[in-house]
């Protein structure tokens, strides 16, 4: 192991262990993030700490290649019980609190996959069932086969999509929304350099389409004026804008550092009026906004055909 790799570690630990002490029991992974390495260090830095002490999102379902990238998509319901017996040894547990596949195959009935899971939920190794991506014609056939409790996808000031459908829709159904790029994938941590624009250009930070970083970066520093005249950061003007969305929406916090989920947290006491929202929302117009921020890739028998 690298000298960074330990450092990597040791910082996500002492992340994992900061949000422990903060009151965060939320820890949300994936079989393919690291290709098995996330679950080994989640499950390092857990042990010792009592197991309803803490809650397990954990996706599955996405293959990966030795060099790191993603070539297709694998939620087989045949396969399903054999992706989860890995990861309950990688983690050291028991059961999962929440398994979701990581995407879902419009090849396979959603109904056979989420199935194929409730099947573990009756055996004892899943309590609860997710999914992740899904339009809301694809919710409510998941939620009819069998209770969803969490959907997981993309929403940020730079992305609302979810806002004319599934949204209302999770909400009507009583399902939590857990949400990641909360700060859209960075733009909205700030610190957007003449350097970091360039490095994200050349795909080195996976943000937009490369003719649209200039231009989005402009209207992140319109949001990050009304933060400043807000006295807070624009990572907490963004959170804080999450929050005001619904009670059922858990906004995803990605860092190893300490430092930066004690920043995170203090969103939770900021308060948004109705006109504080609409002036947020008004600084970045969803028709200025140029370019996709994540994409939503699409499967099918497996293979990639968006």
């Amino acid at each position: 192991m690298s000298n960074a790799d330990e450092i990597n570690k040791s910082s996500g630990i002492a992340a994992i262990h900061a949000a422990l002490e903060n009151g965060i029991n939320h820890f949300n992974t994936a079989d393919f993030y690291g290709a098995g390495r996330s679950e080994i260090l989640i499950g390092e830095a857990l042990k010792g700490y009592n197991r309803d002490k803490y809650f397990i999102s954990l996706k599955f379902g996405i293959l990966c290649g030795p060099d790191g990238s993603s070539y297709g998509l694998d939620v087989t319901p045949a396969h399903v019980k054999n992706y989860l017996t890995y990861s309950l040894k990688r983690l050291n547990l028991d059961y999962i609190d929440l398994y979701l596949p990581g995407r879902i195959d419009l090849g396979i009935p959603v109904e056979e996959t989420i199935g194929a899971i409730s099947e573990l939920v009756k055996a004892g190794y899943v309590k609860h069932i997710g999914v992740s991506q899904v339009d809301a014609e694809v919710l409510r056939r998941a939620h009819a086969t069998h209770p969803i409790s969490l959907l997981e996808s993309e929403y940020s000031l730079f992305n609302r999509s979810i806002e004319k459908d599934v949204l209302p829709t999770a909400q009507e159904l009583g399902i939590g929304i857990v949400v990641f790029g909360a700060v859209a994938h960075g733009l909205l941590a700030g610190n957007w350099t003449a350097e970091r624009i360039q490095k994200s250009k050349g795909g080195f930070i996976p943000l937009f389409f490369e003719e649209n970083i200039e231009k989005n970066v402009a209207l992140a520093k319109k949001l990050g004026e009304i933060a400043a005249k807000k006295q807070m950061t624009l990572s907490q003007l963004a959170f804080a804008w999450m929050l005001s969305k619904g009670e059922n929406i858990i906004p995803l916090i990605g860092s190893l550092s300490p430092a930066h989920i004690q920043e995170a947290l203090q969103s939770l006491d900021i308060r948004l009026t109705e006109n504080d929202i609409k002036e947020i929302e008004e600084a970045i117009p969803e028709n200025e906004i140029a370019g996709a921020s994540f994409p939503n890739r699409k499967f099918r028998n497996g293979t990639a055909v968006i």
